[in-house]
């Protein structure tokens, strides 16, 4: 029997049947927050943050895609309405014919910057706050660790 086939422990157990519950939960109480107090949903607040934090403060669908972990067709949903909104643009990379390039522009970044208290409040008090007293590095790290073994 290899390792991963081993029963888990009784501590190995808690952890899971803490976390199980928590996987579904968490996810629909942020968003909760953010539609509430910023009028944006988790999915949108991603791309929002992801299109701030790169180069030029663009990036090809595909990448953005790649980075909230959603499908192309909804990640083309949330920009065209950003587009009409004024909050992104939209335009066909230069030397790819089929690739698009999504720009956050200044609207954008400062509906992003709106929204970010709301965020960071919600973070904090649904999670942050519960890690008191852990390795903050070492949760990360496994974490990180989890994300890698399911990417594609």
């Amino acid at each position: 029997m290899s390792n991963h086939e081993a029963p888990l422990t009784p501590q190995e157990e808690a952890v899971w049947r803490a976390l199980a519950p928590l996987l579904a939960r968490l996810p629909k109480a942020l968003d909760n927050d953010l539609r509430t107090g910023a009028r944006l949903n988790v999915a949108e607040y991603a791309v929002l943050m992801n299109l701030s934090e790169a180069p030029d403060r663009q990036l090809r669908m595909s990448e953005l895609a790649g980075r909230v972990a959603m499908s192309a067709s909804r990640i083309s949903r949330i920009v065209d309405a950003f587009a009409e909104q004024g909050l992104v643009t939209k335009a066909r990379v230069d030397d790819d014919a089929r690739g698009n390039l999504a720009r956050l522009t200044e609207a954008g970044l400062e509906r992003l910057k709106e929204a970010y208290p709301t965020h960071l409040a919600s973070v904090r008090r649904r999670v942050v706050d519960h890690f008191a007293g852990l390795d903050l590095r070492e949760l990360a790290a496994a974490f990180e660790s989890m994300c890698d073994s399911l990417r594609d």
